[in-house]
């Protein structure tokens, strides 16, 4: 895949490795619609963007993802601009407190599963029509600590910030791998990311209270882990998104040091995609007109 005249879209990408992620993009002679919240942040990251394209590469569009409503809208309108060659949802987090979306979904399910899904459904068309092109789901190692129960929005017991993202990841991740298979005949391949640890401002914000108490003993080195330059952790997409090696290739994880890695992907049996694809479904019908 050459980069020229190539359009890409990056989802929380006005700060940490969504920037990172554009920059690197935009180096590269993409021209890349940057999604956040703040005004500021974008005009902010279109300056960075542009600098590192040494040209006018770089544009904002604010949008509120954790609304499944202004995500729908957003993806008509990026659609409504024609063919489109990448799509990289970075957008994600995690929180110490429980939080609820506008619909009211539990904050972690609805901006790192729900958000992503509704966009790339939005996308598809443009993106088929830019094929070969990609899709990008940024994925992370707190899959290691899901509760893989798909019953209701949330998992059962108490709210811990780790356990929450790693069980929305984790049902992401199964419907990455069911996109890929539903897409192979469309020339869209379809990738997972996972980064890693860096120090995002996200991280910054979290506390021992995010981790369910087995894990709190290892706070010390996790606070450590989140200490890795961000830059760094933009290889897995960056790599996900441009490597010509994968050319042909879909329905791979890119690990942090940019080779595939199927560890998480043991993770997602069939259970668990089964249970995943329903419980979608029950979720999208309930909170989407």
């Amino acid at each position: 895949m050459t980069a020229r005249g190539k359009k890409a879209v990056v989802t929380g990408g006005t700060g940490g490795i969504g920037l990172e992620t554009a920059v690197g993009l935009a180096a590269d002679g993409w021209d890349v619609t940057v999604v956040g919240r703040d005004g500021a942040r974008g005009d902010a990251a279109v300056a960075r963007i542009d600098e590192a394209a040494r040209r006018e590469a770089g544009h904002f569009v604010a949008a509120d993802l954790s609304c499944l409503a202004d995500t729908g809208a957003l993806g008509r309108r990026l659609a409504a601009e024609g063919p489109l060659h990448l799509l990289v949802n970075n957008v994600g987090g995690m929180w110490v407190r429980r939080w609820e979306s506008p619909e009211g979904i539990e904050g972690s399910v609805a901006l790192n599963h729900l958000s992503p899904y509704v966009l790339t459904e939005e996308l598809l068309g443009a993106l088929t029509a830019g094929a070969p092109s990609r899709i990008v789901n940024v994925t992370s190692a707190a899959i290691n600590a899901a509760q893989p129960v798909f019953d209701d929005i949330d998992p059962p017991g108490p709210h811990y910030g780790l356990a929450a993202t790693g069980r929305a990841k984790l049902a992401h991740l199964a419907h990455t791998m069911d996109l890929a298979e539903r897409l192979k005949p469309s020339g869209v391949s379809v990738f997972a990311a996972d980064p890693g640890a860096a120090a995002t401002d996200n991280a910054a914000g979290m506390t021992i209270d995010i981790l369910p108490p087995a894990l709190r003993p290892h706070w010390e080195q996790i606070r450590y882990g989140v200490s890795a330059p961000v830059s760094t952790a933009a290889k897995a997409p960056l790599t996900a998104a441009t490597d010509p090696g994968l050319e042909g290739s879909t329905g791979l994880v890119i690990g942090p040091t940019g080779e595939a890695n199927g560890r998480l992907l043991g993770f997602v049996t069939p259970q668990v995609a089964d249970s995943v694809r329903t419980w979608t479904a029950k979720l999208l019908a309930a909170h989407t007109r």
